[in-house]
Order: structure tokens, then C-alpha cells, then sequence
């Protein structure tokens, strides 16, 4: 369940899956690896801000072109 109230610019975890294209699970494995850092939320219901995500859309648009 998503949280109902999130702070501007932010994202929550099911949102920055759905923005990447992939599952939670790969959004964990993101965070574990240091490619995205939590932002806020709680440790059930993290929050990822939206310039990061970005950047990894970009990041992941520019090696899919390769």
C-alpha cells in the first residue's frame, strides 16, 4: 500500500518502480548497490526524490542506446 502522504518531489517506492519500469525488488537492489538513496518516508515506505530518479532514467536511457 502506498502512503498517502508524501512530500513534494518525492516519489514512493512503487512509483519510482513504475517510472523505471521495474519491479520493487529491483528498486531495493538499487538502494543496496548505491545507486538510489532514500529521501525520507520510514523503512516500510521509503521515499526516492524525484532529481534522483531522473537521473536514472537518463542513466539507464543513455546505456539501453549503446
Amino acid at each position: 500500500m502506498e502512503s498517502q502522504i508524501i512530500r513534494p518531489g518525492h516519489l514512493t517506492a512503487h512509483q519510482t518502480a513504475r517510472v523505471l519500469g521495474i519491479g520493487l525488488p529491483a528498486v531495493r537492489k538499487l538502494v543496496e548497490r548505491g545507486h538510489l538513496t532514500r529521501s525520507g518516508g520510514s523503512p516500510r515506505q521509503p521515499w526516492y526524490a524525484v532529481p534522483d530518479v531522473a537521473a536514472l532514467v537518463v542513466k539507464r536511457q543513455h546505456r539501453n542506446a549503446a
